[in-house]
């Protein structure tokens, strides 16, 4: 399969067009990424809005991680197959399409219908854009520094989603943290052909794996709802049980399917390559240790602190500014020594930093003494670790497998976000409610105490992540990945790398 792009030599490829994409792109992923959070502050205002049951007021997160979940291996072919650029303003004009209907929605149904297609949409854009990325930039130092660029925005995204629900719904009406996607993502649509070059995988063929793209969009999204509902109905309910034996089943089929396709969504090839293996399962590790943090921290700041949302919002920019300052220095890190010790070192301080949280007192903690220290310190290791894992997942790839690989990463993190936030959530959970059982009264002793042995278990989700990076992930690919972008020839960092 061969590799259709603009010719380097194009406008597209002189320093300031590449700074201009680079600009673009982390800003549309950024805003992907805060819609998974921003509604956050907003739930309670949607519900009295709206007349949510309280019951259902998750679901308004949960239909866009489901969709953005289910939908992202799709989306990372169809930007190999029809073009990266075309999918990424398609993408971007859907997102923004369905944002509107959101913020003027007028029932349950309604936003949460909407809350959907943004997450079919954000599914089309991110692969989309980080492949964009990877084809835009030469292999080593150069692509290193996007990719420090790309994470502090996927990192400070999380944080800074707190922050301006709080400040949006406060200030304005909770419709504004939708409405405010449409401006930008319309722009950058409007900014798209003039500043992406456009690229796709071409081998002669114009069929398109049909069946195998239902099979493991329907069992992704399956897999996915399972997941995020078994807090609510329990992960031992014949509900849940049904739910993961019908992904188990899409997902077999997929398997069947792609091994007799004679043109698959996903060749199997791609997994011969040891450190794309061990990137994806450390990068479920990753997602599963430290996205369910966001949420336990606003929990705390809100119900046991007592904070309100403006102020649990500017609490998160210590741990934003961290990420952000950590994901330049991890590309650095990378560049000298490569991506293994650096993703290791992330894991670690993460594992760290989620210890530290876990020992928050009750009653009795605050924000100086209990929050501050440790968010930095997992701040740091979130923006070492989602750098280094990202270029890992792309070493010894080709060109025209951006978009699968961009697809599976960014797969292999949401399952995670959403699989550790379900265990985690109900680990949470029974540890409060069997304090509640043994006679414990104090509602911010019973909560801190389940808040804290969810953070001990992601600690553990994060070890063993440093584990597999250790094992699976190939010192020598890191190694030569790493002398190659020192040398500055990117030629040598291309054979380096594939």
């Amino acid at each position: 399969m061969s590799e259709l792009t603009e010719p380097q030599t194009s406008h597209f490829y002189t320093p300031r067009a590449k700074q201009f994409a680079l600009l673009l792109l982390a800003m549309t992923q950024f805003v992907i990424v805060i819609d998974a959070s921003i509604v956050n502050v907003a739930l309670p205002s949607i519900g009295r809005a709206l007349h949510f049951p309280n019951t259902d007021l998750s679901w308004v997160v949960n239909a866009y991680v489901l969709t953005f979940g289910g939908f992202l291996m799709l989306g990372g072919r169809l930007a190999d197959v029809l073009g990266r650029r075309r999918m990424f303003m398609l993408g971007l004009v859907l997102f923004s399409i369905a944002s509107l209907m959101g913020g003027v929605a007028q029932s349950e149904g309604w936003l949460l219908a909407a809350r959907a297609v943004q997450g079919l949409g954000a599914a089309i854009v991110s692969p989309a854009a980080l492949s964009i990325l990877t084809t835009t930039f030469a292999e080593g130092a150069e692509r290193n520094r996007a990719l420090g660029v790309w994470g502090a925005m996927v990192g400070a995204g999380g944080a800074a989603g707190v922050l301006l629900g709080g400040i949006l719904t406060s200030g304005l009406n909770w419709r504004w943290v939708l409405f405010v996607n449409v401006p930008i993502g319309i722009a950058a649509a409007a900014l798209a052909p003039r500043t992406l070059a456009e690229s796709r995988s071409e081998d002669g063929k114009t069929t398109f794996d049909f069946p195998g793209a239902f099979a493991i969009t329907a069992g992704l999204s399956l897999l996915v709802y399972a997941i995020v509902d078994a807090v609510n109905v329990g992960w031992g309910s014949s509900r849940t049980l049904l739910e993961i034996g019908g992904a188990v089943i899409l997902l077999v089929a997929f398997l069947v399917i792609e091994r007799r396709e004679g043109h698959p969504l996903m060749p199997f090839s791609i997994f011969r390559l040891r450190t794309l293996r061990g990137a994806n399962l450390v990068g479920l590790l990753l997602g599963m240790s430290l996205f369910s943090m966001f949420f336990f921290i606003s929990l705390y700041l809100q119900d046991v602190l007592r904070y309100s949302a403006i102020k649990t919002g500017v609490s998160y920019l210590p741990l934003a500014v961290g990420i952000v300052l950590a994901a330049g220095l991890a590309s650095q890190l990378v560049t000298r020594i490569g991506f293994k010790p650096t993703l290791i070192a992330g894991l670690l301080l993460i594992a760290g930093g989620l210890v530290w949280f876990s020992r928050v007192p009750a009653p009795g903690g605050s924000y100086a003494a209990d929050v501050l220290g440790p968010s930095l310190m997992t701040g740091v290791g979130f923006g070492f670790a989602f750098v280094s894992v990202t270029i890992a997942a792309f070493t010894e790839t080709k060109p025209h497998e951006a978009g699968l690989a961009s697809g599976l990463i960014n797969t292999a993190q949401q399952l995670g976000g959403a699989l550790g936030l379900a265990i985690l959530a109900t680990i949470a959970n029974s540890r409060t409610q069997s304090l509640f059982h043994s006679g414990v009264r104090n509602t911010s002793v019973a909560l801190t105490k389940g808040f804290d042995r969810a953070f001990l278990v992601g600690a553990g989700f994060a070890a063993v992540g440093a584990i597999l990076a250790f094992v699976l992930i190939s010192s020598r690919a890191s190694r030569e990945h790493s002398v190659a972008a020192r040398s500055g020839d990117p030629a040598l960092a291309a054979a380096a790398d594939g």
